[in-house]
C-alpha cells in the first residue's frame, strides 16, 4: 500500500454540498475595536428581513461598541442590535437590505439525532468561511449557556474562538444549533467537545427578540 492508504476517508458528498450552501449565509461579526475592548465571532441570516443570529457574549466582550458584519464576499456593513438575551446567550442583529443575505434553512424541532454528521461554520481566529466536520456527540447536555444552565447539542466538530454565533448544520444544510462554547483542558483550544444552542431554543428566542425589536 502506498502513502495514500493512510489518507483520511473521503468526505461524504452531501457534506460538501451542505458546506457550499451554508458558507454564503454565514457572516463574521466584529464588535468594538481601537482603544476600546473588541470581540469577534460569527452569525447567520435567519430570515428575509436581514436579521442575523449570533451569540450575546460576543457583544458583551465588545463592551457595547459598534457592530460590523462582514459577508462571505468581503462586503462590510454596520449592524443594528435588534435585541439581546443574555440568559440564553443569543442576540439578533440587522443589516441593510442591500446586503441581500439569504437565510439558512432550520432543522425541524427535535429532529437532530446522535451520530449524525454535522458541520460547524464560522470564523475561528478570524478565518472567515471555515468549515469543520464532526458528528452530534450527545443531545440535551446540561451546560452553562449565557447566565443559566440549559440543554445543548454536543459535537466533536472543531469549534474555536471566533466560531461562536455560527451555525452547526446537518448534512442537508439545515441549522441544528448555534455554536457557543467549548470544553478545554487548561484553557487550550478545542479538544473535540463543543456545544451548540439547540435550534428550537434559537428559533424561540430570535422570534421573541425580533417581535419586540422589529
Amino acid at each position: 500500500a502506498g502513502p495514500s492508504a493512510a489518507s483520511a476517508a473521503p468526505v461524504p458528498a452531501e457534506l460538501v454540498t451542505a458546506a457550499q450552501k451554508t458558507v454564503p449565509g454565514v457572516v463574521s461579526v466584529m464588535v468594538g475595536g481601537g482603544a476600546a475592548s473588541s470581540a469577534s465571532g460569527s452569525g447567520f441570516a435567519i430570515d428575509n428581513q436581514q436579521h442575523i443570529v449570533t451569540n450575546d457574549h460576543i457583544l458583551a466582550k465588545g463592551g457595547g461598541g459598534e457592530v460590523t458584519v462582514e459577508l462571505s464576499d468581503g462586503r462590510r456593513y454596520a449592524a443594528e442590535v435588534v435585541g439581546r438575551e443574555p440568559g440564553s446567550d443569543l442576540a439578533v442583529l440587522r443589516v441593510p437590505a442591500v446586503a441581500g443575505l439569504a437565510p439558512l434553512p432550520l432543522a425541524k424541532p427535535r429532529s437532530t439525532k446522535v451520530g449524525e454528521p454535522v458541520l460547524a461554520v464560522g470564523s475561528p481566529l478570524g478565518l472567515a468561511g471555515t468549515v469543520t466536520a464532526g458528528i452530534v456527540s450527545a443531545l440535551d447536555r446540561q451546560v452553562r449557556l449565557g447566565t443559566t444552565r440549559r440543554s445543548a447539542v454536543q459535537t466533536d466538530a472543531s469549534i474555536n474562538p471566533g466560531n461562536s454565533g455560527g451555525p452547526l448544520v446537518n448534512a442537508r444544510g439545515e441549522v441544528v444549533g448555534v455554536n457557543t462554547a467549548i470544553a478545554t483542558i487548561d484553557g487550550n483550544g478545542s479538544i473535540g467537545i463543543g456545544f451548540a444552542i439547540p435550534i428550537e431554543q434559537v428559533q424561540q428566542t430570535a422570534d421573541t427578540i425580533i417581535g419586540k425589536g422589529g
